[in-house]
């Protein structure tokens, strides 16, 4: 079986409806600045507001040594209206034997309340079932955090308990909010996405964002 690392090699390019998935540069450091120098934005994070472009060049020099070396790094997040870097969503703590990771993101505040990050988030959920074969796909955030509990939700991850004082954020341990999908849990959204088409036969529908579009009044013993 291929490891979950060599389905970064090349990086895998995705898309949404609204965003091109795509590696970061040093061409995204004005952009990158941009938010992470917001303190809202890094509010609920493990790291601080940047306070000089020289922490987001750090970060970026980060992130160029993982592309590197472990192949797996982040994906930008580029608007595709405007051709600008409005943040970046990765696979964490990759478990090649029981094929699972964890999912972590950020977006600049200007997008916030415009479900750009549950578009994403569905869109490299899809990648990590369909392409990679990943078996389990989880997420955490801290417990007051609940803008990120809503995309977790609303991108299908269900809520799977809180894990106190789990980690040590902003100088205090914190609790966590622990949320997951299954391989199952997806195939069975898959599953309730049949509809009938124009001539009558079953098919599915996908939208451009790559979320799916599904009839809840269709009733499957209707097929013939």
């Amino acid at each position: 079986m291929r490891t979950i690392e060599s389905f970064f090699e090349p990086f895998p390019v995705l898309e949404t409806e609204r965003t091109l998935l795509r590696p970061l540069t040093y061409d995204d450091l004005d952009d990158m600045y941009s938010y992470c120098v917001v303190p809202a934005v890094s509010e609920f994070t493990t790291w601080d507001a940047h306070q000089s472009k020289e922490d987001t060049k750090a970060f970026l020099n980060f992130v160029m040594s993982r592309y590197e070396t472990d192949l797996i790094g982040p994906w930008g997040i580029e608007d595709k209206h405007t051709k600008r870097l409005i943040g970046s969503c990765n696979y964490l703590g990759c478990d090649r034997d029981n094929r699972r990771v964890e999912l972590g993101y950020v977006l600049s505040d200007q997008f916030w309340k415009q479900d750009y990050m549950t578009e994403v988030v569905k869109r490299i959920i899809q990648f990590g079932f369909d392409e990679v074969g990943l078996e389990r796909i989880q997420a955490r955030c801290l417990v007051k955090n609940t803008g990120s509990a809503k995309v977790m939700e609303k991108a299908g991850m269900q809520f799977e308990g809180v894990l106190r004082k789990y980690m040590k954020a902003k100088n205090e341990l914190q609790d966590l909010k622990m949320y997951a999908i299954v391989k199952e849990d997806f195939l069975l959204v898959l599953s309730k996405e049949h509809i009938f088409d124009q001539k009558g036969r079953v098919s599915f529908i996908m939208l451009a964002s790559h979320e799916f579009a599904y009839n809840p009044e269709f009733n499957m013993d209707d097929i013939q």
